[in-house]
């Protein structure tokens, strides 16, 4: 693996720090293959703001290749990251941002609120993706961006935010400065994402624990709530196409997640792929799956943005 596409680990607090690590190590290569798809320098921008709520700066990180009057607007890709809803950074997906970057897209990474002891439950990082969405779609013409061709991508906690992007309309648009922008997204890519939060996931691993702690309640409590965070539960006509990555080994999200999902997206007449990586578990490594990752992600990003 090429040094320049390692990141340095460091420490990670909260719940299923193993999460925030997600595609660092096997989709780190695919940055390889993405990074030769492009020369053209990539513009990063770090650390914009996207909103204040509560006194949290929510930030954001842009990259994206010089425009030039004339040319097209742009596709944009919203990156959500993972970590249990309690750990991650924008950064984690910096290696697939660059890369798509350089293949013309506008590329956004995103950080939004994690759940800190009693503060940040659910729906604030709801609230805070469908607001980057938003925020997004009203720089459009500071960007050279198409708001009608917006693709959120998101791993693990950021695949279940990914997917509620997809599948749900704005849950607070009292901000006067956004309520004329819509948080539904174009299309989505989930990987590894839990999409139904009223079914227990593995306690063994953690996985349980971070879902009881985004929520903040018992199931017995408060059932309606996990149903109300659950994608699977608000799938209807106007859900946006999507493209799901699993894998069958996975020991924090069960693989039957992925296919019920999928399942019901279809039963609803909604645009579905899937791709089960045999033997993969809660990240994508051998290098063949990296392989089909990246002609699948491409292809599907073509297909529905038309980039």
């Amino acid at each position: 693996m090429s040094n320049l596409t390692k990141r340095p680990s460091r420490p990670l607090t909260g719940i299923l720090p193993g999460l925030a690590l997600l595609l660092c190590v096997g989709l780190s290569l695919a940055a390889v293959w993405f990074s030769q798809q492009g020369s053209s320098p990539i513009k990063i921008e770090r650390d914009i703001s996207y909103g204040l709520v509560d006194g949290q700066p929510l930030l954001l990180d842009t990259y994206s290749i010089p425009w030039q009057p004339g040319q097209p607007q742009r596709a944009a890709l919203i990156f959500i990251h993972g970590g249990g809803f309690a750990a991650g950074d924008k950064q984690d997906f910096d290696f697939l941002a660059k890369g798509l970057a350089a293949e013309g897209y506008i590329t956004f990474s995103i950080n939004y609120r994690l759940v800190k002891d009693k503060a940040n439950k659910y729906p604030a990082q709801l609230d805070d993706v469908q607001r980057a969405v938003r925020w997004v779609r009203s720089q459009a013409e500071e960007y050279h961006l198409n708001p009608s061709r917006l693709c959120a991508i998101g791993g693990s906690a950021g695949g279940h935010l990914a997917s509620m992007l997809g599948t749900t309309d704005t849950r607070d648009n009292s901000d006067p400065t956004l309520s004329a922008y819509s948080s539904r997204v174009t299309c989505v890519v989930a990987l590894y994402a839990p999409q139904d939060l009223t079914v227990p996931l593995s306690i063994e691993t953690g996985a349980e624990a971070a879902v009881l702690n985004l929520i903040g309640q018992s199931r017995e409590a408060a059932f309606e709530k996990f149903r109300e965070a659950s994608p699977l539960y608000h799938i209807d006509q106007f859900t946006a196409p999507f493209l799901i990555f699993h894998g069958t080994l996975d020991p924090l999200v069960p693989v039957d997640q992925a296919q019920q999902f999928h399942a019901a997206l279809q039963t609803a007449g909604v645009s579905s792929e899937l791709i089960l990586f045999e033997g993969e578990g809660h990240s994508i490594e051998k290098p063949e799956n990296i392989q089909i990752f990246s002609e699948r992600l491409r292809a599907f990003l073509q297909k529905q943005l038309g980039q």
